[in-house]
């Protein structure tokens, strides 16, 4: 797959069958517009392409209010790859950008850039200057310049076209995420949901009391899950994956409930240093929520058995 980040396809005069948007977690829903890209890329003998952002728009528009997000660049740039995609482009998404016309934004990048000749797009999308620019704009649009335009159903967890409250939605896996349901958001993620960050210093208390972790530090604009203990894994930059038990929360034994919140990893049946590498940590199944223990030995004791019920549901995934 060939990224473009602010260059030109222009002079190479290659035909596209062309896809638009944030694409944050490449979801379900994400992969049905990409399936019918590419199934129409093959058909037609030209080349597919996505269009997307290198932020969310809404950090630009409304930063006070713009939604965490599921993968940052890199990781979405990933899971658009898998799909098959011969070119991304990536737009730079700055107060410029946010004030150009829809119609200017068509010409510039689309006909002029990617010479599409298909475009495919939810059926509820918006771009452009105030979210001016939809489906209907993009066929009007068309007609002048010479692409079709399909309107894609939006589709439920089953990939099939669903009513809007079971549709799969970047919004809907947030939503999701954050109230628990680790099980509905993987599901509409089609994978586990992953966070990804670098190893750094902790206060080492789980050492201590024979759990040691890898304290993971990950960006603000991401997406946690809600705190709890999780069985998932850990992968290193070398591509090697560890079991782990992990905890996302602020320590209630031991901290006031203003305490900054912690990713701690505990790779299971693996002792090592992990300090100052990038991992990704995936989170496959949600064991319980944060509790206050009355006694270290207490926490201990859960902790072991947190630990025995990650392993089984490791081993149980792996069948």
């Amino acid at each position: 797959m060939r990224v473009v980040r602010g260059g030109d396809l222009a002079a190479e005069q290659i035909d596209h069958v062309v896809t638009i948007g944030v694409y944050d977690g490449v979801h379900l829903g994400h992969r049905a517009v990409l399936g019918a890209v590419g199934a129409e890329a093959a058909r037609r003998s030209i080349a597919s392409a996505v269009v997307t952002f290198d932020r969310h728009p809404a950090q630009i528009l409304r930063p006070d209010a713009a939604p965490l997000l599921l993968t940052d660049i890199d990781q979405k740039l990933e899971l658009l790859e898998s799909t098959g995609i011969d070119d991304v482009v990536v737009v730079h998404f700055d107060n410029e950008t946010a004030r150009e016309r829809p119609e200017h934004f068509v010409k510039r990048v689309l006909v002029e850039q990617l010479r599409a000749r298909l475009v495919v797009v939810g059926e509820d999308f918006h771009f452009g200057f105030q979210r001016s620019g939809n489906v209907e704009l993009l066929r009007e649009a068309g007609r002048d310049w010479g692409f079709d335009v399909i309107g894609h159903r939006l589709v439920g967890s089953d990939g099939a076209a669903a009513r809007p409250e079971r549709q799969v939605s970047s919004t809907a896996i947030r939503r999701a995420l954050t109230e628990g349901r680790l099980a509905d958001a993987n599901a509409m993620l089609g994978r586990a949901h992953e966070l990804r960050g670098t190893v750094v210093t902790g206060d080492q208390r789980g050492r201590t009391i024979g759990f040691p972790t890898a304290n993971v530090a990950v960006a603000t604009d991401l997406c946690l899950p809600s705190e709890g203990i999780y069985a998932g894994g850990l992968r290193r930059a070398d591509g090697t994956e560890l079991d782990a038990a992990i905890y996302l929360g602020r320590r209630p034994t031991f901290y006031d409930d203003r305490a900054a919140m912690v990713l701690e990893v505990h790779c299971l049946d693996w002792s090592g240093d992990l300090y100052g590498e990038p991992v990704a940590v995936t989170f496959t199944d949600r064991l319980r929520g944060d509790q206050r223990f009355d006694s270290v030995d207490a926490l201990a004791t859960q902790l072991q058995l947190d630990c025995d019920d990650a392993r089984r549901r490791r081993a149980t995934r792996r069948g």
